[in-house]
């Protein structure tokens, strides 16, 4: 397989990623980044934690969730949790968001 038959496919699969996306993002209520992945979900249970060193890390915990990764044969996920020392990013999806611009 060349370079440029395996950018060609990647180029492929993120196209269908976002399409799916499309697709299922008025399904969920809550959107959750987090440094390695990008989630779509309806519940989400955000936690600080701290190390006995005193360092500081969240648990995320997530069910009925869909993940962003094109590698994934599987993207929707029953139980999710995530432990991370990074930043995470929890936001409410409104209605408002979803709806396109009219066109003129």
């Amino acid at each position: 397989m060349s370079s440029e038959d395996l950018e060609k496919y990647e180029a492929e699969m993120e196209l269908q990623l976002y399409r799916e996306y499309r697709d299922v993002v008025g399904l969920f209520g809550y959107v959750v980044e987090t440094e390695r992945r990008f989630y779509l979900t309806n519940h989400v249970d955000l936690q600080p934690r701290t190390t006995e060193n005193g360092e500081m890390y969240f648990e995320v915990v997530m069910e009925d969730a869909w993940v962003w990764d094109m590698y994934r044969p599987a993207r929707f996920v029953r139980n999710v949790r995530v432990v991370t020392f990074k930043d995470v990013n929890v936001e409410e999806i409104t209605k408002s968001d979803l709806e396109l611009p009219p066109t003129d």
